[in-house]
């Protein structure tokens, strides 16, 4: 990794790479990884999206996928605008990330300040908490385009949504 570079911690939207281009022109996808301690979850509404947005909360008997990006410093302001750092919706962590080749990966990410609590198993994600099916489109398109793990992304496919899409978007 250069100097003027970070790794970059992808668990989202931005898994995608027409995604993540369209504000981070940078990014070099360099390889996936398991971060282990965290659950999956969504929270905060996003007019954007028309649904909740993912975040990651920590949880001792899970993992999440995703995908490790390279970029230049001078994208991340860009990518912390993107993440809403600013308005005060996501904050930055430093996360461990292992590859599948077992190797450590020291990755900025981003978290929802106001975490979900967890629902259940038997649990019906609240409907304020379900991701639109668009977002949760751009989210499986990335995690096939990343090389997920098959079982990780038949889970996504089971993550309950409200339905909304709008194909003018371009971006799945």
């Amino acid at each position: 990794m250069e100097l003027n570079t970070f790794l970059y911690f992808a668990y989202g939207s931005n898994l995608l790479t027409k995604r993540i281009h369209i504000n981070n022109p940078s990014a070099v996808r360099k390889g996936i990884g398991k971060l282990k301690g965290y659950r999956l979850d969504f929270g905060d509404w996003s007019d954007h999206w028309k649904g909740s947005v993912a975040t990651i909360v920590p949880d001792q008997s899970t993992y999440v996928w995703g995908a490790i990006w390279e970029m230049n410093m001078q994208d991340m302001p860009n990518l912390d605008r993107q993440e809403g750092v600013g308005n005060k919706q996501y904050k930055v962590v430093t996360v461990n990330v292992i590859t599948p080749e077992n190797y450590s990966a020291i990755c900025r990410c981003y978290q929802l300040c106001q975490q979900p609590f967890k629902i259940q198993d038997s649990e019906v994600l609240p409907e304020n908490r379900k991701p639109s099916l668009l977002y949760m489109t751009v989210i499986i398109n990335g995690a096939k385009e990343s090389c997920l793990p098959e079982s990780y992304i038949n889970d996504l496919k089971k993550i309950q949504h409200n339905g909304w899409t709008d194909t003018e978007k371009n971006i799945i």
